[in-house]
Formats: structure tokens, sequence, C-alpha cells
């Protein structure tokens, strides 16, 4: 079938389109405004090149700069491959010339998707699975930026008193609650136990009088005020109100995920395997777009995922494994942190995992061996349309 491609390097105010024929010649070079009547242009134009022939589009993300041109594209029945900007680097220095433009890698973008036959379409995802990757990944950013606070709060802290960051556990409410009243060792031995102790339990702080005998303890260890320890301890209180102000968003963000999970069709189905929750089975749905129909078998699904190794095999050395470079990260996440969790509540994830250990497997290689099953497992879960049990039903012979 007589064919053009059409090569789209995006950026966040203009995209570069390039199109080219079947011989490689270019046929349309131009800078687009990211805005509608101007993508809607691109695409009249690049339709009119066709002359009985079919467009096959290559793009090199798949949301956020490019997201109403993709949407633009899908309406239209266009077929869109997506080839990522790893790729467009490395398949750069193949090409003629130094110089990096927009041209170019719409051009290299374009000559690839003409040449290669492994790239993966871009099908719309449905609303569900759409909303949800939006939402993980707005709780991913939440939980980086807590994850920065809390090393500030516990560097900032052990400037000034150590002892007590030592016995304060500050991803926890009631430590961070206490540093948002009590900074210094002087304070806390003010306090004193009793009052304390009094002080967490009116802010409905759980185990308020163990949590004050330990910071009372901590701070009979130190006498000595640090240079600084005014600024110190104002600086202790605001990252500490910071991070329960995160700690409250992302709650407050779990239960939109939740909500939303549970409406999908295949949310039953996904809590049913051991080690998977709301948010695990959110960034599940998100990564394969709801369904997994982008998949031909379980070992298309294990490839994406990278739980799957990748043969790196040269003249007599053979069956040499590596990690494969090119997966999806947080699907690799969602399979890796079910698995290990499953391996405490699951009798098979565990009878799994004990013999690969007794094979002479490390723990990360077991874990990773019982992430590759449990791709199996989904993928024939939601083929059959059925939950899982820990004793699968017996099958009668045909």
């Amino acid at each position: 079938m007589r064919r053009i491609w059409a090569g789209i390097d995006s950026g966040k105010g203009h995209h570069h389109g390039l199109v080219l024929d079947a011989d490689g010649k270019t046929l349309l070079s131009r800078r687009v405004a990211n805005d509608e009547p101007e993508l809607l242009k691109l695409i009249g134009d690049v339709l009119d090149l066709t002359d009985g022939r079919e467009v096959t589009w290559a793009i090199d993300m798949t949301g956020g700069e490019p997201a109403l041109l993709l949407a633009l594209l899908l309406n239209h029945g266009q077929e869109v491959l997506y080839m990522p900007g790893r790729l467009v680097n490395r398949a750069s220095d193949g090409y003629r010339g130094e110089g990096k433009t927009d041209a170019r890698d719409a051009y290299v973008i374009a000559d690839q998707a003409r040449m290669r036959r492994d790239l993966r379409p871009i099908r719309p995802g449905d609303e569900a699975a759409i909303e949800l990757k939006l939402l993980t990944g707005r709780r991913a950013d939440l939980v980086e930026d807590r994850t920065r606070v809390v090393n500030r709060l516990r560097g900032t802290l052990l400037s000034m008193f150590p002892a007590l960051e030592r016995a304060l556990d500050v991803t926890n409410t009631g430590p961070l609650r206490l540093l948002t009243g009590y900074q210094t060792p002087a304070a806390i031995r003010r306090a004193g136990i009793t009052r304390l102790a009094k002080w967490l339990a009116n802010r409905k702080i759980r185990n308020a009088r163990a949590l004050a005998e330990a910071a009372v303890e901590a701070a009979e260890r130190q006498h000595t005020a640090v240079p600084g320890e005014k600024t110190i301890a104002t600086l202790v209180h605001t990252l500490a109100e910071e991070v329960m102000a995160l700690n409250e968003q992302i709650r407050e963000l779990d239960k939109l995920i939740e909500g939303r999970f549970c409406e999908h069709e295949l949310a039953d189905i996904i809590l049913s395997v051991p080690g998977i929750g709301t948010v695990l089975g959110a960034e599940f749905l998100a990564a394969v777009r709801g369904s997994l129909d982008e998949f031909d078998s379980p070992d298309a699904l294990a490839a994406f995922a990278g739980v799957a190794p990748a043969p790196r095999d040269s003249g007599k050395v053979s069956g040499n494994l590596h990690r494969p470079i090119a997966y999806h990260r947080r699907l690799q996440r969602v399979f890796y942190t079910s698995a290990l969790v499953s391996v405490r509540y699951d009798p098979n994830s565990r009878k799994f995992y004990d013999r690969k250990r007794a094979e002479g497997k490390k723990h990360v290689q077991a874990v990773l061996a019982l992430a590759r099953r449990r791709v199996n497992v989904i993928w024939a879960l939601i083929r059959d349309r059925r939950c899982y049990e820990v004793a699968p039903p017996a099958t009668t012979a045909a």
C-alpha cells in the first residue's frame, strides 16, 4: 500500500511537522503553533499531499505538550506511532551532520517511522484511564515533594537537635505535630512529659505519652544551644507544617483515585490480585490505557513493563541477559512492588519466591521473577474476566 510519513517534533509553544514519501523525499516541512486552527491546517495540508496514499504520523511524546495535536489526529482517524525521545536521539547519530534543529528531529522521526516496524501505535485510552493517569501523575509529584521536604526537615533538625532527630520518625503524624509546637531541647524540658503528653493528646495524637517520654529523654541528653538555634527552630516548624500539608493533599488525592478507579470495569479483578491496592491498580490502568488490547501476549506486556530480561549475546557468549533499557517505569513499579508485598500475604507467591531463592537467586532476582509471573496471572484474569483465587478452580478435560 502506498504511504507517506509525517514526523512531529513536539514543543511547548510550537511543533515542527515534516512529511516524507516512500523514497524519503521531503514533501512538507513546517513549524506550526500549538494552537487548534494552526494544527488543523497542518493536518489538512498533509492530507492534501496523500494523492490516494495512506498517512502514518509519528511523534516523540504521548501527552503533555502535544496533547491537543494527538486529540485532533485521533479524532480524524489518523494512525499515530510513538517514537520515544531516547530513540530519536540515538537514531540522529546515524544521519549526516551534527547540528540539532526541530526540522532535523522531525525528519529523523518521519524517516524512522518509514523504516521501522516496531513502533507502538498511540490509541485513545478510555476516559477513566486518562483521568487516572493525571491523578497518579499528580500523586507521584506530591510524594516526591514530600520526600524532599522530609529530607530537609531531617537535615535541619539534625543540625540543632541530633538526639531528637534520632528519636523521631518525621514521616509520621505524631512527631510532625510535636515539631510544630516544640523544637528546641530547652522548650521540651520546660514542658515536661505530662504537659507535653496532654498537648499531644488534645491534638488527637495516638500514643501521646510514649512520644512525649521519647522527646523529653532526647532533650535531657542535650543542654547546649547551637548557634542560630532560634532560626533553625523556625525552619523546623515551617518544614514540619509543609510535610503535614503534603500528607493531607496526598490523602485527598488518594480518595479521588480510589473513587475513579473503583468505577472501572476491571477494578474488582485487579484488586483481587494480592499486593495490588487502589493506587497501584490505578497506575496499572493508566499505563495500559484501560485495557490490554494493545498487547498481543503476556510477553509483550512483560517487555513493556521491563520485567522480561533482554538478551545481550555476542560471538561465543550466549544466554547473557540484562535489564531492558526501554520500558514503562511506572508499570514496572506496579509489578515489582505488588510482588514484594504479595510474598507476605499470598501463599502461592511465597511458594514461588522460596523456590527461586532455593535455586540460588538473590532477593531482588526472585522478586523480579515473581513480578514476571504476575504478568501472566493478571493477563489471564483479565482475559477470562475472573478474580484471583488462592486455589485456582479445577479445569475439566475436554
